[in-house]
């Protein structure tokens, strides 16, 4: 559940004024304004867990629907005013403590090793940690085909469309190919249309994957040498009103230096952060000259590039103190003996970060970032050629080693050694905990948990999290739904069969409502902690329930008394 869900729900029983009843999100005046349920709704599509889950949202609303009216109408009398006011407490309680920032991706037992390879359908292709984790391929590169939708394969990263209308509707997909491409898929509806058509621009090798503040999606090539045209980063400025190759708009934003992307990540004041994927390659910081731009022509206008820089450089794979050295201008243009520039009046990063001696690492991948409780942000980079993760503090200015072969793992107590292998894709959960996904054949392709209790950035074990089994594939891309703690998506990429596929997984088992609930049939603080949103939802039903019977004790009494 969401947190303006439950205040939405609040907002019901505060007798206030009856005109807040106009502003609430009823889902029978228009389903698509609630995301939550549109979005529960269409994953009921997929599965029926979710489909049972997003009914018990309708009805909670519709009952509190009927609740504040009876309030506002037919209750005035002071002795029930007090009675519903317990009432509401007691709900208002039970359901903020549910509805703690948390996530059941986090509660597993760590397996001991990886899946054989072919052992498992492709359509169900991962073993997990929990058998409370189930999985359901919502979408695969054949039934795209048999649509007639455009689609090369190599599905790569995922993200969603995190803001605006509709937040949380639609998936966004590159394709890792030679003619690359993009597509979206509608939760909703369950269909999945190319955008990009493969090859557009001369588009290749898509790798990146982010939501853009304003709205916008970014992807990027993860191409580049010097003298090459590629390297490039793109935004599609129209990501959920585009129908397809012929309308949407695919934006080369040519102010950002050429590199092999792959991680883009925002901080808080919305810098973008990319990396040169590359034996060698560099970290970096695009500061945009207005940082809160309403779109992406006027966010890429105007900014600074920097190359992150170690104890003044030339040292492979460093930790510590950390500074930015600028490799354009403040408007994005080169600086006089710094900046290496390409025939076509663009800025070679690769080239430009070795003239400043920026920092090197060995093929720096993906990235994601955290807010700790002291409100630092901490950047975690992955480098394959390494088997590393590095974390770095963007507040205190400091870079550690987050992950390494020497850290232990927790199936064993001892250091994970060479099982862990090839980091290439991270993923952060609605806890913060950050996931590993390996670059590995079946057989050995792993996604592994990090967990670093007290957010120092150095991780005090790693555990096996889940296993791919499908030959010739790795995991891509894997991305915990913002909307949904415990509802994660993650690609297949590649396999033999040339059928790549998206994987849905979800954290929650098939619900139990009764459990939820202990013998005294009063919610206490430990059952509500553990507890599902299924369950959660449960015990705010069974709340109103109390305040219904409640009331209608007192306004029996009332009316015999007056009587």
């Amino acid at each position: 559940m969401r947190n303006n869900e439950v205040l939405c729900r609040a907002a019901f029983f505060v007798p206030m004024k009856i005109k807040l009843l106009s502003n609430l999100r009823i889902p029978n005046r228009n389903a698509r304004s609630n995301s939550v349920i549109v979005r529960s709704y269409s994953k009921g599509i997929f599965d029926p867990v979710n489909q049972l889950r997003a009914r018990l949202r309708a009805a909670v609303l519709f009952s509190c629907d009927g609740c504040s009216i009876m309030s506002f109408h037919a209750m005035f009398k002071q002795k029930i005013s007090r009675f519903i006011v317990v009432a509401i407490l007691l709900v208002m309680a039970t359901t903020a403590h549910a509805t703690v920032a948390d996530t059941h991706f986090a509660k597993f037992h760590a397996s001991p090793g990886s899946v054989a390879a072919g052992s498992l359908p492709e359509s169900s292709p991962f073993t997990f940690s929990s058998t409370s984790f189930s999985q359901v391929r919502i979408a695969d590169r054949m039934s795209q085909l048999r649509l007639g939708e455009p689609n090369s394969g190599g599905w790569d990263m995922i993200t969603a469309n995190e803001t605006g209308f509709d937040a949380g509707r639609y998936l966004f997909i590159p394709f890792e190919t030679l003619e690359a491409g993009v597509q979206r898929m509608d939760l909703k509806t369950g269909l999945t249309t190319t955008l990009v058509q493969p090859g557009t621009q001369g588009f290749t090798k898509g790798d990146a994957s982010r939501w853009a503040p304003w709205g916008g999606y970014l992807t990027a090539e993860e191409s580049w040498e010097k003298g090459s045209t590629k390297g490039r980063l793109f935004e599609l400025t129209n990501p959920t009103t585009a129908t397809g190759g012929s309308d949407s708009n695919f934006v080369h934003r040519s102010i950002v230096p050429r590199v092999a992307h792959e991680g883009l990540a925002f901080d808080r004041e919305n810098n973008l952060y990319f990396v040169d994927e590359f034996n060698g390659g560099s970290i970096y910081k695009y500061v945009p000259a207005q940082s809160t731009a309403p779109t992406g022509n006027e966010y890429f206008s105007a900014g600074q590039t920097f190359v992150l820089q170690i104890n003044g450089g030339d040292n492979a794979n460093a930790v510590g103190s950390f500074i930015w050295i600028p490799i354009t201008d403040t408007a994005g243009g080169p600086i006089d003996g710094v900046s290496v520039m390409n025939a076509d009046g663009t800025i070679d990063g690769r080239e430009t970060a070795k003239m400043v001696k920026g920092t090197g690492y060995q093929r720096p991948e993906d990235m994601e970032i955290k807010t700790l409780a002291n409100g630092d942000e901490m950047l975690f980079v992955a480098t394959t050629a390494t088997h590393q993760v590095y974390s770095i503090n963007l507040d205190s200015n400091q870079v550690k080693l987050f992950v390494n072969r020497d850290t232990v793992d927790k199936s064993t107590g001892v250091s994970v050694g060479t099982a862990l292998a090839n980091p290439d894709n991270l993923a952060i959960d609605a806890a913060g905990n950050i996931y590993i996904v390996e670059d590995q054949p079946a057989g050995m392709a792993d996604i592994w948990f990090a967990r670093d209790a007290d957010n120092d950035g150095v991780a005090d074990s790693v555990a096996r999290w889940a296993s791919l089994s499908t030959v010739g594939a790795e995991a891509t891309g894997l991305y915990f739904d913002k909307f949904d703690n415990n509802v994660a998506y993650v690609n297949v990429q590649h396999p033999d069969s040339l059928v790549d596929s998206t994987i849905m997984i979800s954290a929650i088992p098939e619900p139990n409502l009764a459990s939820a609930i202990p013998e005294s049939g009063l919610p206490g603080p430990d059952p509500i902690s553990a507890m599902p949103e299924s369950n959660a939802l449960s015990v705010l039903l069974s709340g109103m329930g109390l305040m219904a019977l409640m009331g209608f004790i007192v306004l029996r009494r009332s009316v015999t008394s007056i009587s």
